[in-house]
């Protein structure tokens, strides 16, 4: 059994920062790309950003600049810096852990959600 827990989300002004994290601790072998997703009210969930474990990132167009995604593989930890913040950054965040148990498949996690509210 695998848990994750995800700290950081709040209220900000425009153009203030913050910063998720996301640890996940258990039977844990290894942890493939980890990332964050958001959700926004009446909108799909979308990729924010993700990192593999040799530290690859990959972003959001609409973040790009903005947001550094970065991981501790000691601590099984993502975090998600958040800058320059936009009133449409203002969505449910949700990381993304994928882990492999053993020899078991890998399965994919997720995080309970952590509100980001940006005001204008």
């Amino acid at each position: 059994q695998v848990q994750l827990v995800e700290s950081g989300g709040g209220l900000v002004q425009a153009g203030g920062s913050l910063r998720l994290s996301c640890a996940a601790s258990g039977s844990i072998s290894s942890i493939n790309a980890m990332g964050w997703y958001r959700q926004a009210p009446g909108k799909q969930r979308e990729l924010v950003a993700s990192i593999t474990s040799g530290g690859s990132t990959n972003y959001a167009d609409s973040v790009k600049g903005r947001f550094t995604i970065s991981r501790d593989n000691a601590k099984n930890t993502v975090y998600l810096q958040m800058n320059s913040l936009k009133p449409e950054d203002t969505a449910v965040y949700y990381c993304h852990v994928p882990v492999r148990t053993g020899t078991l498949p890998i399965y994919n996690y997720w995080g309970q959600g952590t509100q980001v509210t940006v005001s204008s």
